[in-house]
């Protein structure tokens, strides 16, 4: 069954960016309104609180006396923010990060988004206050709320599309998110022994787009062989010792498990179990 639209708040300045972003959410599943020209665009965003589900957020940009504005009004929209995967959370705990470099991703850090903000929003209690981000949702904007049955909210996480699954995309499409996928990938390796934090948020990244795109495990392990491969011919080349290289094999181990992780999660909590009927019982 097609999914409502998801109504995104960009605030996005980059010309560029905003060209790439429209390219990549094609169809009627996304609905992008470019607030990143406006003369305020948080102040936009605020006084139109109720139109969106998402906000788009371009790193550095948005001043932090803005975001906190926007905290302390109790305006929480899933978000993903497009730029450098460093550890550092922009806006609040269940935000999305995404590399400009790996926009062809888009789509599924939006669904991302909205899955991490649901389940953080499973913790609102009675008195408004949220207990990932640490701030106050008036009880007369419970977005978790709205969002849950506009979108036909089930068990942990927002229901996948499988019209963006990998297998059936388009070759050219299919290509360009496999490249980006190794990209995403490479920065989690590159991090994952040097900065822990950024590393953890490339994972995240990488992890999401994987589910949602619904990659088979076996091309996760292809990705991180070619990798190693790589990394393995080049410090050859260059006269490097390559022995610690065998080391990633925690990092593939730490992808995997929280792969296994999402898909365990994504099972309704009150889902039946079938169970064969005792013995000698007829069914």
């Amino acid at each position: 069954m097609t999914q409502p639209a998801l109504t995104i708040a960009s605030l996005l300045s980059d010309p560029r960016l905003v060209k790439a972003v429209t390219n990549w959410l094609k169809g009627e599943r996304y609905r992008l309104e470019d607030l990143g020209s406006s003369p305020d665009p948080v102040e936009e965003l605020l006084r139109r609180r109720d139109a969106f589900d998402v906000v788009l957020l371009q790193q550095g940009v948005t001043q932090p006396e803005a975001i906190e504005s926007m905290r302390s009004q109790g305006v929480l929209l899933p978000a993903v923010v497009v730029g450098e995967v460093s550890g550092r959370v922009d806006y609040h705990d269940a935000e999305v990060h995404l590399p400009q470099d790996q926009l062809e991703q888009i789509v599924y850090s939006l669904d991302a988004a909205v899955s991490r903000f649901l389940r953080m929003g499973l913790s609102v209690g009675r008195d408004g206050t949220e207990g990932s981000s640490g701030g106050a949702t008036p009880l007369s904007w419970r977005l978790p709320n709205r969002l849950q049955g506009r979108l036909g909210y089930l068990g942990v996480f927002y229901k996948r599309d499988p019209s963006l699954f990998l297998r059936n995309l388009p070759e050219g499409d299919r290509l360009e998110l496999l490249r980006s996928l190794e990209r995403g990938y490479r920065d989690l390796l590159i991090s994952y022994f040097r900065d822990p934090a950024a590393a953890n948020q490339a994972i995240e990244s990488f992890v999401h787009s994987a589910f949602f795109c619904d990659l088979p495990v076996n091309k996760v392990v292809e990705i991180h062989v070619d990798l190693m491969d790589a990394f393995w011919k080049q410090l050859r080349l260059e006269g490097h010792k390559n022995d610690f290289l065998q080391d990633y094999r925690l990092a593939l181990l730490d992808v995997l498990a929280h792969l296994c992780e999402m898909y365990r999660r994504s099972i309704p909590p009150d889902t039946p179990l079938e169970l064969p009927p005792p013995e000698g019982v007829a069914s």
